[in-house]
């Protein structure tokens, strides 16, 4: 049976929602819990696809998960084996590559087949693994099959990253804490997700000063402990937020969501129309009157307004009078959504890899399917914008970062809702 969402636009969001914990500081944290030979139990954890991927592959390697409520326990006490990571779950998610550091460090080798995810265009893990083989490490390709080994172990190394990969740093991060010598990362990502796992390393165990910036140290130590961690608030989750009281009206109060993170995608949708107040962790979006054109806006590394919030402001902006352009400097392929904006009869149009947008005064239901996981999102938040019915197809992509997007919308007064033909 074909599972879709059924979105009712015209009806403005009202009420609070609280921020789940983010995707993309969670997946790397379940990664780096195979570092530590005892329990570490991460909270507040949203039941994600991609979680249940990475379960999948930490209880291949001889882990122990379980879910504690809204917390997740893996025990790595056990773990080891051949390094062999299970095809299916590795294909499914980019996040895979994370396994590389651990599994070498726990197995001593690790094999593994080309990390999957959504399709944005070239997204290659050489910085990954020149890293690793500065550090000791062999890798070996057969076909699409990765062998990566290290006979002596991997150890410190002074090491410049060509650009600031935030997976890349996460990999060479967890491959250095426990690298006997020094390590010194340069060029290193800034993103909030790496000061994120370095707290949660450190709270094992590990020595590493200046995660967070492009410059990262780490003493490598004998072994890790456990520890219990609150992965930070998913700020993409709170852009998707923002961006659908931009794009159906109302006013919404994020808890739990700092200002900072959020701040450049606030800053677009300020700039269309939107207003936005701040004080502790609480940040309230609203929207009243109708929205504008913002010309030229591009996504970046942090703090610049993040490639994940792209395809969600898009949406919000395809009713904005006048003429918007959002160009993604990250991945090719970010705006496959272009194809549902237009069935929506929104003016959108790929040019390279921006997105034109000339505003409309009104969008009509359609059917749309998702391509890809924000992309999908992206076509939510439009539809909340549209007269009559819109049935999105391709929940499994949305559900790789979204825990239940219909059900969110929903409490804060959307008629959303998840169907079965």
């Amino acid at each position: 049976m074909a599972e879709y969402m059924v979105i009712r636009g015209g009806r403005p969001l009202e009420g609070t929602a609280r921020l789940p914990a983010a995707k993309n500081s969670v997946l790397p944290l379940l990664a780096a819990a195979l570092l530590c030979k005892g329990e570490s139990v991460l909270t507040q954890v949203p039941r994600l696809s991609d979680v249940e991927q990475s379960v999948a592959i930490l209880t291949a390697l001889g882990c122990r998960c379980q879910w504690r409520g809204r917390g997740l326990a893996v025990d790595g006490a056990e773990a080891g084996g051949d390094g062999a990571l299970p095809e299916g779950p590795v294909r499914a998610m980019r996040s895979s590559v994370f396994y590389l550091a651990p599994a070498l460090h726990r197995c001593g080798r690790v094999q593994m087949p080309m990390p999957g995810g959504c399709k944005l265009g070239p997204r290659p893990i050489d910085i990954h693994l020149d890293g690793l083989v500065k550090m000791g490490a062999r890798v070996q390709w057969q076909g699409e099959s990765l062998t990566v080994t290290a006979p002596g172990g991997l150890h410190g190394v002074d090491y410049s990253l060509r650009l600031p990969s935030v997976g890349a740093t996460e990999t060479l991060l967890m491959a250095a804490v426990l690298a006997p010598g020094q390590t010194v990362l340069r060029g290193a990502a800034a993103e909030p997700e790496i000061a994120d796992l370095a707290a949660f390393l450190t709270a094992c165990g590990a020595r590493i000063r200046g995660a967070g910036t492009p410059l990262v140290q780490v003493e490598g130590v004998e072994a890790l402990t456990g520890a219990t961690h609150t992965p930070i608030p998913d700020r993409i989750v709170a852009a998707t937020l923002a961006a659908a009281v931009a794009s159906a009206g109302g006013r919404v109060k994020l808890l739990g969501c700092p200002f900072e993170p959020l701040a450049p995608t606030l800053e677009i949708l300020c700039r269309a129309g939107c207003t936005a107040e701040h004080g502790g962790n609480t940040v309230t979006v609203s929207r009243e009157g109708p929205l504008k054109g913002v010309g030229r806006v591009y996504t970046g590394v942090y703090p610049a307004f993040s490639t994940d919030a792209a395809p969600v402001v898009a949406a919000a902006l395809l009713t904005a009078a006048g003429h918007s352009a959002v160009e993604d400097t990250v991945f090719e392929n970010r705006f496959a959504c272009a194809e549902g904006f237009s069935a929506l009869g929104g003016r959108a149009v790929r040019c390279g890899r921006a997105l034109e947008i000339e505003g409309v005064a009104r969008l009509s239901g359609a059917d749309l399917r998702a391509q890809d996981l924000r992309g999908g999102a992206a076509l939510a938040v439009a539809a909340l914008a549209a007269e009559g019915e819109s049935r999105l197809f391709g929940l499994a992509h949305i559900r790789r970062g979204y825990g239940d997007l219909a059900g969110t919308l929903r409490a804060l007064g959307a008629d959303a809702a998840c169907r079965r033909e």
